[in-house]
Order: C-alpha cells, then sequence, then structure tokens
C-alpha cells in the first residue's frame, strides 16, 4: 500500500482536525527537494509569530493527525510538574538494569537528561506515577491531540490511540511559549529550559524529536521554536516511510534543519556551534 492511500486512510478512519488559519499563508512547493534527498514524504509548518504568517509544505498533510512518539515527552513532562509526579527536573530515577538499545538509557537519569537522550523507560515510569485518571483529566485540560490514552497508560503516546497534527504540535508549542496553556508558570518554564537545544547570542533554538510508527507507516518529528531579539518561530516537521531506512531518524532533524536554513529562519552552522 502506497504512503498516499495509507494517509488517505487515516484521514477516512480519524477525521481532520481543524484548525482556524491565519490570514496570511503561503505554499513553499520548492521544500520537496528536502525530501526527496531522504526518500519521503511528510509536511512542514512554520508560524511567524510577528507577522502572523504561516508557511506550509505539503499543507494537505497538516491536519493528518500522527503518532506523537517522543514528542509527547512535552506535555508529559508539564503533566509530572503539575501533580507533583517529579518535584522538578533533577529528580533521579533509578535504571531497572534492563539493557536497552542506546547506552545512554542504561542509566540513573533525571527528566532533564531523559528529555534530552528521549530515554523512553523513563517517560513511561512518569506516566504510571501520574496514572490514567489524572493524565487524561490535563490532556483534556490542556487540549492536546485528540486526548486518547487507549493503549495502556506506559505507551499510549507509542503504540496506543493518542494522536496529534502537525498544526495542533504547533497550537500547542505557541500556547507553552505564551502562557497560555492550564498550567503554573514554573512547571511551564521548566520544561522551556529542558526543551534548549541551543543557546547562541542571535537565538534561543527549543526542539523535540518524536520516531514511531502508524499501521505500516514509520512516523518521525522534529518540532519546536526559535526565539530572536524581536520575534518567535514554531516548527513543525513530520515525515513519512514505508520502510525504515537507516537514516531515517536523523532525517526529520536534518530536513527541518534544511528547511529552516532555506526559509531564512536560522543558519545551518547555529545547530552546529
Amino acid at each position: 500500500m502506497s504512503i498516499r492511500i495509507q494517509l488517505l486512510a487515516i484521514i477516512a478512519l480519524t477525521g481532520l482536525f481543524s484548525f482556524k488559519s491565519a490570514v496570511h499563508t503561503n505554499h513553499q512547493d520548492n521544500l520537496k527537494k528536502f525530501y526527496d534527498e531522504y526518500q519521503v514524504q511528510g509536511t512542514f509548518v512554520l508560524y511567524d509569530q510577528k507577522n502572523d504568517h504561516y508557511t506550509y509544505y505539503n499543507k494537505e498533510q497538516t491536519t493528518i493527525p500522527f503518532t506523537p512518539a517522543s514528542t509527547f515527552k512535552i506535555c508529559n513532562s508539564l503533566i509530572a510538574l503539575e501533580t507533583g509526579a517529579v518535584k522538578d527536573e533533577n529528580v533521579v530515577f533509578k535504571w531497572d538494569k534492563k539493557e536497552r538499545p542506546l547506552p545512554v538509557w542504561n542509566a540513573d537519569t533525571d527528566m532533564r537528561n531523559a528529555f534530552k537522550n528521549s530515554t523512553v523507560w523513563f517517560y513511561q515510569e512518569l506516566a504510571k506515577r501520574i496514572g490514567e485518571k489524572k493524565m487524561k483529566f490535563w490532556l483534556n485540560k490542556a487540549g492536546y491531540g485528540n486526548e486518547n490514552i487507549n493503549g495502556g497508560i506506559d505507551g499510549f503516546w507509542l503504540w496506543g490511540g493518542l494522536r496529534i497534527t502537525p498544526v495542533q504540535q504547533i497550537d500547542f508549542l505557541k500556547r507553552l511559549q505564551g502562557g497560555e496553556l492550564p498550567f503554573s508558570s514554573r512547571s511551564m518554564d521548566i520544561v522551556k529550559s529542558i526543551m534548549i537545544v541551543k543557546n547562541t547570542k542571535d537565538n534561543v533554538i527549543r526542539a523535540k524529536t518524536g520516531n514511531g510508527k502508524q499501521g505500516d507507516l514509520y512516523v518521525s518529528w522534529y518540532i519546536g521554536y526559535i526565539t530572536t531579539n524581536d520575534n518567535v518561530y514554531y516548527f513543525s516537521n513530520c515525515i513519512q516511510s514505508e520502510d525504515k531506512k537507516p537514516d531515517f531518524k536523523k532525517a526529520g532533524v536534518a530536513i527541518a534543519i534544511n528547511v529552516l536554513d532555506d526559509l531564512k529562519v536560522v543558519k545551518k552552522q547555529d545547530w552546529d556551534n
């Protein structure tokens, strides 16, 4: 089954999520070359806050719901802090001694490093400490994606029913940066702090990766936002492939960086310095 047919099936099964479009929008079909380089399909959304302007690549996909995978760690962190599942980002969870694929996961860790390293077991433990009742309550209150926690408290965002669209990712990040989510300023400030991947004299880049599978599709995200001296740019990149290519996980990040460079938001070298 082709990716296009699978995505149309997703639309038919789940329905499109609606969102309020900004008055100013444009489409960048020339960005296709970055996706073709990695032989993937995908969609990109950029929101320029100062100019209230959206830029899209492959806009028809921007309202298709996908599994959030590890991008849910942003919301999971907020809920964990708000409910007291952890006191702060420095509380250490003991490693259970089970060997996992990445060496960095096989150690005691705190939330700051678990977020950075995308440590799955840490966030599964966080979700269990939060519990289904509180998790559902806060997902509903925050309006995160389709608010579905079917599939088990330790993996509803990985293999369960939780879905979110690329434009919903942008909306959630906008509300986080603007302090408009239903969490305390303390919780939001901590999460904004652990999201930082680059901090230069010109900008601060906050971002999160996410890699998962949805039916027969492999899905990879790179979402976040860039604050400059006078503006904020929000981005959401979601790619899909029928087969898991060796560089698939890296592709989501690489494509986003290439697109942001092409759109003159952040230079490629800013990510490396």
